[in-house]
């Protein structure tokens, strides 16, 4: 892994990224590769680790690919890998898609732009009282990939704010019954969904969905047997129509300080 930390810091360079974005790269590219080390192929055999950069507009795209096992509980390695990474690659991508499933390999595309998240503009530094906004894109190829993925990238954005554990809570019960009932919403089956983070709190936004997908997603939140809905679990939720279909957006706001 050494290795290919180093090359692709030597093209980010060259290309421009700062130095922030290269320790940035190196950390996102770190977690995927321990992905292919823990989970990708048994113990003690050799596999096929594929890594591709491909530069893009004001950014660097990375691609890491494995042809094993997928990814599966493993109880007996020491570090569990993509369950800390996951929510790095998170935090730390401008956007990234993970797709595959058991015996299908594991593919993961993070795009990382060359300025890292926070840095100054022109010289000046950031206001320490203003939180910028920041948005990160997810494409889950897998359904069964959805609800781990989802949990652990909102609670890394929820993590930033003051949201008590309770609110956190329900946060990640509400996003394991979105991730249930999100695949049937996309005709092919792979989830799209955004999580920003600002001022306010976090906001996620599941689509575009076809047309009645993101209708069908948030009845499929209620609750007929105890006559209610867990849609109550989040401060907001609606749905809004673009130009591409449908979006579920669902909000969780952040304590007043």
């Amino acid at each position: 892994m050494a290795v290919v930390r180093h090359a692709l810091a030597g093209l980010a360079d060259r290309i421009g990224m700062d130095e922030a974005g290269i320790a940035d790269l190196k950390t996102v590219v770190t977690e995927a590769c321990m992905n292919v080390v823990v989970h990708a192929y048994p113990a003690g055999e050799p596999g096929l680790l594929e890594v591709m950069a491909i530069p893009e507009g004001e950014g660097l795209t990375v691609v890491v690919r494995d042809f094993g096992m997928g990814i599966r509980p493993r109880p007996d390695v020491d570090r569990p890998s993509l369950r800390i990474g996951l929510t790095l690659i998170a935090a730390l991508s401008s956007s990234f898609e993970i797709k595959g499933g058991a015996n299908r390999g594991i593919e993961i595309r993070m795009n990382l732009p060359l300025r890292a998240a926070g840095d100054d503009v022109a010289g000046e530094p950031a206001s320490p009282s203003a939180r910028v906004a920041e948005e990160t894109e997810l494409r889950v190829g897998h359904p069964d990939l959805v609800g781990p993925i989802l949990s652990r990238a909102l609670g890394a954005f929820a993590a930033r704010h003051a949201i008590t554990v309770d609110r956190l809570s329900d946060a990640m019960l509400l996003s394991d019954a979105i991730s249930a009932h999100a695949p049937q919403g996309f005709e092919d089956g792979h989830v799209s969904l955004s999580i920003a983070d600002g001022d306010a709190g976090v906001e996620l936004r599941v689509g575009p969905m076809k047309g009645g997908g993101a209708e069908q997603l948030r009845a499929s939140l209620d609750l007929p047997e105890l006559g209610g809905s867990m849609e109550t679990l989040a401060d907001e939720l609606r749905v809004e129509q673009g130009d591409d279909g449908e979006f579920l957006v669902v909000g969780i706001a952040a304590l007043s300080v």
